[in-house]
């Protein structure tokens, strides 16, 4: 069975910076294709940026280009996501999710099975 588990969410003030975890169990990183999605309030949960089976980057979503980075660990089963220069905007509950599939990640919630339960981000003004 598949979990994951974010964490490193927190309240921190613009321009500050983040570093957000999701620990994937139930089998080996290398394979899943990861996910990190967003969803402020009152709006549709949004693709932040991806990682594939293979470990090649997926595009970064216009609004965290250039600020925000992902990785991962394959020895931790873990895939982080850096966040610097965070703004108001990035204000939301971040959540990662999980695919088998091979190849490009897609940008929306149904190309992925698995989900964790979320960890809030707070960026004051």
């Amino acid at each position: 069975q598949v979990h994951l588990t974010e964490s490193g969410g927190g309240l921190v003030q613009a321009g500050g910076s983040l570093r957000l975890s999701c620990v994937v169990s139930g089998g080996a990183l290398s394979t899943y294709g990861v996910g990190w999605f967003r969803q402020a309030p009152g709006k549709e949960r949004e693709f932040v940026v991806g990682i594939r089976r293979s470990g090649r980057i997926s595009d970064y979503g216009d609004a965290v280009k250039g600020r925000f980075t992902i990785s991962r660990d394959n020895a931790k089963n873990t895939v982080y996501l850096q966040m610097n220069g965070l703004k108001a905007d990035d204000t939301a509950v971040y959540y990662c999710a999980a695919t088998f599939a091979y190849g490009s990640l897609r940008p929306d919630v149904e190309g992925y099975r698995y989900w964790g339960q979320g960890t809030q981000v707070t960026v004051s003004s």
